[in-house]
């Protein structure tokens, strides 16, 4: 015991020695102190002696101070000295009451800002959070939303091989201040990396040591002494920013606030992202045009990865009113992305299944947001990536009603929408009554088959609205009607719509196909399809069978189903 007391005695005066050097700027310089640091937490560990922790904190609290106050100053990254420090205060703060959340802020403010960039110490950070996620979500659970965008830098820059523990972690990320600001950030990870690269070439190919949140602090204030001088002298303000977001170099220009908004390291909210300004079209075109890193090629791959963990953290955890505020941002971020193709699909599949599950569960949404949803539908022919959410917006409206029976506004003004977009775009959608779907050599649907395939979207919500309310019923006949006697309209759109003016004409058959599907709807002739495996119905549709040329397709004879007495 003699000997572990002297032992102790030896690191702790290693630490008083350091607190006290004032002609070594950089504690972390020294080689001996990270093992001194290490080895009092150990014995404070293993001795559990409230004396032992007391003598080790001034000692250590100190030292943390100072490693803090010449962060901006070190040649070496302290990270891994500081988390070590940090895990003392973790274990041992509650015996000699310190502020532990303040030592966290600072460490991320002062440190972690300057050395995301180094794998060892990000390695190290993303370990020290796993090992206590469990104490940070009960005693600090405002952290880490409010740190995300610097710790999405730290993804960002050393990729996969920090996935699995990032994983871990994101969810600590998420609470009713940082769930909306975070969908956008993980969205926008692959300009993260582009920028991040843009300000390493411009710190001599490092960002380790480079304190990008000072880059916010010298622009505005760049902008705010030339606008006190055009007030008091009357002097125009010089072009600050030649309005193309880059220098003359060819670079970015640090004080663009699409720029600072993408590099930012705390959270403040949601910020717009300006898909249409010089500087985002430029990013865009050269992520697209230009060679990949293999950093960005990694977080293509990774972003829709965290995007799915997101979304099934969503749904289990977060409360519906957040879910619904969640909707039109996803719906406006459709087709505002980074334009790699792989990229675009992973993760517009990401975000119209999640929205459907969110329909699903929530079906009253779509009350809700009748007019996010009614402008989507008028910008379904935009481009191909907003038709493919108007076909999941079609299909939702069609299965939930427009939100329930209860709904009927609600599913009159959609149903006027869906007409609308119907009507408009019946010249426009024929191919030839006898064209297929036109494929390009890629294997892609031509824009005309995707038109068609929409409409037939747009036709099974309008029969199924009608089914759901009945009042608009006779507006559905005639709706597919016009369809029916049109003779320009693609022959797919064209059959779908007799289709349902033939089920329309059995009422308890039509309820069973394309009635909700919540079971309530019982009567002579509906079929309860959960007993479908057990019982047989008496209405079959033969309509169905209609062009069916020659032999019939299926194996059985009716003798098969009916018995013969």
């Amino acid at each position: 015991m003699a000997k572990n007391d002297g032992d102790f005695e030896f690191y702790l005066r290693s630490l008083s020695s350091q607190t006290r050097d004032s002609t070594s700027p950089d504690p972390s310089s020294d080689p001996y102190l990270l093992p001194s640091v290490t080895k009092i937490y150990e014995m404070c560990k293993e001795g559990g002696s409230d004396e032992l922790v007391t003598r080790a904190f001034n000692q250590m609290s100190k030292l943390y101070q100072r490693c803090i106050s010449v962060s901006n100053q070190s040649q070496t990254s302290n990270v891994v000295l500081l988390v070590t420090m940090l895990q003392f205060f973790m274990d041992f703060g509650d015996v000699v009451l310190h502020d532990t959340e303040s030592s966290l802020r600072s460490f991320f403010r002062s440190c972690l800002s300057r050395e995301f960039a180094d794998p060892v110490a990000a390695g190290r950070l993303l370990e020290f959070l796993n090992v206590n996620k469990t104490k940070i979500l009960k005693s600090f659970p405002a952290l880490l939303p409010q740190f995300f965008p610097l710790l999405l830098k730290l993804i960002a820059w050393n990729g996969e091989s920090l996935e699995k523990p990032f994983l871990s972690i994101l969810p600590l990320m998420i609470s009713a201040g940082s769930f909306l600001p975070l969908f956008s950030s993980l969205l926008d990870l692959p300009l993260l990396v582009v920028a991040l690269e843009k300000v390493e070439k411009k710190n001599s190919g490092t960002l380790i040591g480079s304190n990008i949140a000072s880059i916010q602090k010298s622009a505005a204030t760049e902008i705010i002494l030339a606008l006190m001088d055009e007030a008091y002298t009357g002097s125009a303000i010089e072009n600050l920013d030649d309005g193309s977001g880059f220098d003359g170099n060819g670079s970015f220009d640090l004080a663009d606030p699409t720029f600072l908004e993408i590099l930012k390291d705390e959270n403040d909210g949601i910020a717009e992202r300006h898909w249409t300004s010089p500087t985002m079209v430029a990013t865009l075109r050269a992520a697209v045009n230009n060679p990949q890193s293999d950093r960005l090629k990694q977080i293509l791959q990774m972003s829709p990865r965290l995007l799915g963990l997101y979304f099934s953290i969503a749904l289990r955890d977060i409360n519906d009113s957040l879910l619904c505020a969640l909707i039109p941002l996803l719906m406006s971020r459709y087709d505002t992305m980074c334009p790699d193709k792989t990229f675009c699909f992973e993760v517009q599949k990401r975000l119209s299944d999640f929205m459907l599950a969110v329909f699903q569960r929530c079906p009253h949404f779509i009350a809700l947001l009748k007019k996010p949803i009614t402008d989507r539908l008028a910008e379904a022919y935009d481009s191909p990536a907003k038709t493919e959410l108007g076909l999941h917006l079609c299909w939702a409206i069609g299965e939930h009603g427009a939100g329930g029976t209860s709904h009927k506004d609600v599913a009159r003004g959609l149903f006027e929408s869906l007409e609308l977009l119907l009507y408009e775009n019946l010249a426009t959608s024929r191919l030839g009554l006898n064209q297929e779907s036109a494929i390009d050599p890629k294997g892609n649907t031509s824009g005309k088959s995707s038109q068609a395939r929409l409409l037939c979207f747009v036709a099974t919500a309008i029969a199924k609205l009608a089914t759901c309310h009945k009042e608009l019923l006779p507006r559905a006949r005639v709706s597919f009607g016009k369809v029916a006697r049109s003779p320009i309209v693609d022959r797919r759109v064209w059959r779908r719509a007799c289709d349902y003016l033939g089920l329309m004409d059995e009422p308890a058959l039509c309820l069973s196909v394309l009635g909700p599907n919540t079971g309530e709807a019982s009567g002579p002739g509906i079929v309860d399809w959960s007993k479908g495996d057990s019982k047989m119905v008496a209405h079959i549709p033969f309509y169905l069978l209609a062009e069916q040329e020659g032999v019939p397709y299926h194996d059985f004879s009716f003798g098969d189903v009916f018995p013969v007495e």
